[in-house]
């Protein structure tokens, strides 16, 4: 089975993240299984036309917005028989806010890949483009593919696109799997401050600003006073507003931003971390929570995002805020209650362990063989 992959950026670019990890994991088990696997994504400074990685073929071209209808084109030749996309015999339409409509011009099977949908990230694009990418989102992609197979992460992810309008018996839940925690052993600087930890992409949903603002909080209000240090673990587009924040609350020597890092580094700044902070407005899941996880951390997020409903079991493996009020005064008492704190952790290193990418693939390649028996 050939198998290809329309996804708007790999986890190389510049502003990769989960879904395009996600998207990779599923890509490498199906190689692995012994399935061709194309992913067409966009170039990127540095980046190769094709690339071969884990028995995975990249194929790129164009930059955010051309790289969908220089995809189209490329499906089309593939469907002619010319070029990489040649032979095709199901494909992945990777949902980010728009889909690539690979079903406008394919001869297979598309099956459409949705973390979340983006109604609250939308407006970032600015008013316009904000608008045109929501109705693309809300109302064309529905309708274009009432008929097609969906997969989302999530169960609330799953409500949401069946409130947009995708047949729930169209729409199957496969969840992120996880990474085995690096094999090196990597021990970040040991001190007596009180760590605090957020992993994410420094962009606007990811509402960094509550994070930076619970640290600040923590220092008038509690007796942790000069002794909250927060690790912002991540790189963006948002960062230069972000320490601009930091500065304005006077956290200079509190908060540290550290880039992107290797693996093995991530996760010994969890391992010596006590609470990992998500204040996302929105997610489909949030692979951080489980990498998080696997050190006995527990997360402390919003029940607005959605998706974290899902990756946190409030009151069990982390815990869930309506507003930035009960987001700090969670996180208070998660810092004073210990046995909260280990209690909590332990449930979500159980959570964590039962997660893969071999089930994340295997379930993947069975929605496909499916979707192409029913052609």
């Amino acid at each position: 089975m050939k198998v290809v992959v329309m996804s708007w950026r790999d986890s190389q670019h510049p502003e990769g993240g989960g879904s395009e990890r996600y998207v990779e994991a599923v890509a490498e088990y199906l190689a692995r299984a012994g399935h061709d696997v194309v992913i067409r994504t966009a170039r990127y400074t540095g980046s190769m036309r094709t690339s071969r990685r884990h028995g995975v073929t990249y194929s790129r071209a164009g930059g955010a917005f051309t790289v969908y209808p220089r995809g189209l084109m490329a499906l089309a030749m593939g469907r002619m028989g010319i070029g990489p996309l040649r032979g095709m015999d199901a494909i992945i339409d990777v949902h980010n806010g728009i889909p690539f409509f690979a079903t406008l011009v394919a001869d297979c099977p598309v099956v459409l890949l949705s973390h979340h949908c983006h109604k609250e990230q939308w407006p970032v694009a600015g008013k316009v483009l904000g608008r045109i990418g929501w109705m693309l989102e809300s109302k064309v992609s529905p309708r274009v593919h009432r008929n097609n197979q969906w997969v989302t992460v999530s169960i609330p992810s799953a409500d949401e696109l069946i409130e947009l309008g995708v047949p729930a018996a169209n729409i199957t839940i496969i969840r992120n799997g996880c990474d085995p925690l690096p094999a090196a052993e990597v021990v970040a600087p040991a001190t007596h401050d009180v760590h605090l930890v957020t992993l994410a992409r420094l962009v606007p949903h990811k509402q960094l600003e509550h994070a930076l603002d619970v640290v600040a909080r923590l220092d008038r209000e509690t007796d942790f006073h000069g002794r909250v240090t927060l690790d912002v673990v991540g790189a963006g587009w948002w960062e230069d507003k972000l320490r601009a924040r930091a500065d304005d609350l006077g956290l200079g020597c509190c908060v540290h931003f550290h880039g992107h890092v290797s693996e093995e580094y991530k996760h010994a700044l969890l391992e010596r971390s006590r609470v990992h902070l998500m204040p996302s407005a929105k997610e489909g899941w949030g692979i951080t929570v489980m990498e998080a996880a696997q050190h006995g951390v527990p997360t402390i997020g919003y029940r607005a995002a959605k998706g974290l409903q899902d990756s946190i079991d409030h009151e069990r493996t982390g815990l869930l805020a309506d507003d930035f009020d009960q987001f700090y005064a969670h996180t208070v008492r998660v810092l004073q209650d210990d046995e909260l704190r280990c209690r909590l952790g332990a449930a979500a290193r159980d959570k964590a362990a039962g997660l893969n990418w071999t089930a994340t693939g295997a379930s993947m390649e069975t929605v496909l063989k499916q979707s192409i028996v029913r052609g």
